[in-house]
């Protein structure tokens, strides 16, 4: 090969490796430029996610996590615990209540009643009182019953006095206008009273007889058998009684 030869050989050589360097160079700087490209590009995206774009949104919508959505998912999971809870407190504070109701209305009613029965005093009957019939010359006709507390705690005296005159087949009926205010209430001692208007003051009265027995009822417990005049007492069927009063004048009034 001659001097000129190799050096145009050289030359083309020369010229072909700067083409192909330029080329490469081309290429560093293009992938250089598609690297910088996708690094911002991918920042902004990471930037964008947190704060919350509509790509986020859906995610959490869709996924149900714990952000925007997935809180108030939270929210309602959380509800849920609570409402369980408030149910459940709701239950136990209904249940505590309702316990605490029982035992407060047990206290209060059947504590009333037992208190009742503490406070509140045995029916009077014939086993704790003795019973008198006296024949009182006013008003006209009229007979006083009278009950004393022979016992050691007080008595209530209830109702009316079941009157059995003789061997009546029936009790004389009440004058409801005596209805006393209040329960009688007798203290050891004590005394309560009923009136009986025998008969018709003007002779008005039928079917007149003469008894020599009486027997008295307190509605429950044992009665009583107080004796009458020897010559016994007339009675018609004007035959009335009073209800039990606290005082003899109350009972004398009708």
């Amino acid at each position: 090969m001659s001097v000129r030869t190799a050096r145009t050989s050289r030359t083309r050589f020369l010229a072909a490796t700067a083409v192909a360097l330029a080329a490469l160079t081309l290429t560093a700087c293009n992938d250089g430029a598609g690297v910088r490209g996708e690094g911002p590009s991918d920042t902004s995206a990471a930037s964008a996610r947190p704060s919350g774009t509509a790509s986020d949104a859906g995610t959490t919508a869709g996924s149900g996590t714990a952000s925007g959505s997935g809180t108030a998912s939270g929210s309602g999971t959380t509800a849920k615990p609570a409402g369980g809870n408030t149910a459940g407190s709701s239950g136990g504070s209904k249940g505590a209540s309702t316990s605490g109701t029982t035992r407060g209305s047990a206290k209060k009613g059947g504590g009333g009643s037992a208190g009742q029965s503490g406070t509140r005093n045995v029916a009077c009957d014939g086993s704790t009182t003795k019973t008198t019939a006296t024949l009182v010359t006013r008003p006209l006709n009229h007979l006083l019953l009278t009950v004393t507390n022979t016992g050691t705690g007080n008595c209530d005296l209830t109702g009316y006095p079941i009157a059995r005159f003789g061997e009546a087949q029936s009790v004389p009926p009440v004058a409801e206008e005596t209805h006393p205010q209040a329960v009688v209430t007798l203290a050891p001692g004590e005394s309560g009273y009923a009136g009986v208007l025998l008969s018709a003051a003007d002779g008005s009265g039928d079917n007149g007889y003469t008894a020599k027995t009486l027997e008295v009822g307190f509605g429950r417990g044992r009665g009583a058998t107080p004796a009458l005049p020897a010559e016994g007492v007339y009675v018609d069927d004007k035959l009335t009684v009073t209800y039990w009063q606290q005082t003899l004048d109350a009972a004398l009034t009708y």
